[in-house]
């Protein structure tokens, strides 16, 4: 078996140098990551246009709703699949879907077609993140993993950055159609690059696929997702709905979890999740994904609710965390490579996160708006090494023949814990809010939409009072956020896998 990978990836001693491989294998991975993750942020910047255009507030959430359902199911499906057919084959499949899909958002005429055709985008965007890591563990041999995954997580950050600037760019100048056509010239590119790459021998099995364990997997993910939008707003009135889809995803996970310890070929790695270092790999990746997303979302609310930022001095302030994160992992990468070691370095970086976050949420309402920027940056560049850290660790347990599953694993946890963590810490600071003064939490969400005009409308002597009140709901969050650090931090002290 280790002969096989050895022919499956490109050796260095035998490619003219470190160069040529770099060469020939990111380009190809990196395309299609930056694709996956610029569409997930350039399209919150066009929902307002979309809105006005359709006429259909309420329900223009579903735009981002829609795609993620389907992002986070394709994620594990699109691992077995590569494990069966072969992932070159299947990155050309799923560019070409999102691709397809993000023409036929463009030429959408109403919101229900253009919520289809984001939902088929999502389908395509699943495979971009899992089959881009997959082929890293097929085509890279492992100590040179370290580099890639270091760079590919600046990629990532790079493009959370870019993406709603380009949004709100393409969106003013050209309308919100615009945000999907730009997807088709680099998707082509992605492909044509992607083609390049040497047909790899990937040795996996051609067992029936699992369709029981997908149903059961899309009763699971679709009512969690679901829920925990919900559970954001935090209305009494939702309770019974919450409850009801937070039942239907707990039951189908069991039955899943029970479903694929059975067959031989299951969508969910469930037995090689029970290998303690892969499974304290998946939840540090949820942890890191709660963690990052949580800051991303709630940190330029805070910037402009209580700092008074614009919305263009919060893009710049929030470039200080992106450009850490994205320098930490590659960073962190190189470090692993060198080294071998990837636990000891998650371990110590996220002890200086937590602390980080700790003092931020200490000091919240001494902290100038720049003084918070950059001490998040600080925590930020030592959380950047978490990204790399879970996807070498599975692909060097997993072996060959498990690749993509691995990978789609790793994807499907930070998916969810993404979303998971925005949840929670939403459901914190409106909490905090709420227990102090019931009318804090709805100043606070008219603050959002309109600005601190909301606040001019209280009188002056109840103005301080409220934002007092808010400072202290975002105190909450910042220590919340923490607690993901410290999290992450405990799971790579105690993972048995020390070097990979």
């Amino acid at each position: 078996m280790s002969s096989n990978i050895e022919m499956a990836a490109v050796d260095p001693e035998s490619a003219a140098d470190q160069r040529q491989l770099f060469l020939l294998v990111f380009p190809p991975i990196m395309l299609p990551i930056f694709l996956a993750v610029v569409d997930s942020t350039i399209v919150t910047t066009a929902l307002p246009a979309m809105a006005a255009s359709f006429g259909e507030v309420q329900r223009i959430s579903w735009v981002v709703i829609g795609y993620l359902v389907a992002n986070t199911i394709a994620a594990p499906v699109y691992g077995r699949l590569a494990d069966m057919f072969g992932r070159r084959q299947l990155m050309q499949m799923a560019i070409a879907l999102f691709c397809a899909a993000s023409a036929v958002c463009a030429l959408s005429v109403s919101l229900p077609m253009l919520v289809l055709a984001r939902v088929l985008q999502g389908l395509g965007g699943g495979g971009l993140m899992t089959l881009s890591q997959a082929l890293i563990g097929e085509r890279v041999p492992a100590r040179q993993r370290g580099h890639f995954q270091g760079y590919l997580a600046g990629v990532i950050v790079f493009a959370s950055t870019f993406g709603p600037v380009a949004g709100g760019f393409l969106t003013e100048a050209f309308g919100w159609p615009s945000v999907f056509w730009v997807n088709l010239p680099v998707g082509f590119l992605a492909m044509a690059l992607v083609r390049r790459l040497p047909q790899a021998n990937h040795g996996g099995s051609r067992a029936s696929f699992d369709g029981l364990g997908l149903v059961l997997l899309v009763l699971c993910i679709a009512p969690l997702l679901l829920g925990l939008d919900q559970m954001q707003r935090l209305a009494v009135s939702r309770v019974p709905l919450i409850a009801g889809l937070l039942a239907i995803a707990g039951t189908s996970a069991i039955i899943l979890v029970r479903h694929e310890r059975r067959i031989g070929a299951p969508l969910i790695p469930v037995r090689l999740l029970r290998e303690p270092s892969i499974w304290r790999a998946n939840v540090m990746a949820g942890f890191s994904g709660a963690s990052l997303t949580a800051l991303v979302t709630f940190l330029p609310i805070y910037l402009q609710v209580v700092g008074g930022a614009s919305p263009s001095a919060t893009g710049y302030l929030m470039l200080p965390l992106t450009a850490g994160v994205g320098i930490g992992s590659i960073m962190a990468g190189r470090l692993i490579s060198i080294t071998g070691r990837t636990a000891l370095i998650p371990g110590l970086s996220f002890l200086v996160t937590f602390t980080a976050y700790v003092v931020a949420g200490i000091w919240t309402a001494q902290l100038d708006r720049a003084e918070l920027a950059w001490l998040v940056a600080v925590g930020g560049f030592f959380q950047g090494t978490a990204m790399p850290v879970a996807q070498i660790t599975v692909q060097h347990l997993a072996g060959p023949r498990m690749l993509g599953a691995a990978a789609g694993s790793v994807q499907l946890t930070r998916s969810l814990g993404s979303a998971l963590g925005v949840s929670v810490v939403g459901m914190v600071l409106f909490a905090t809010l709420a227990s102090r003064d019931s009318h804090a939490a709805t100043v606070f969400a008219d603050m959002v939409e309109q600005g601190k005009s909301a606040m001019d409308q209280l009188p002056t002597s109840a103005q301080q009072a409220m934002q007092s009140q808010i400072v202290s709901g975002f105190r909450a969050a910042f220590f919340t956020i923490s607690t993901f650090s410290a999290s992450i931090s405990l799971l790579a002290w105690t993972m048995p896998l020390r070097r990979a």
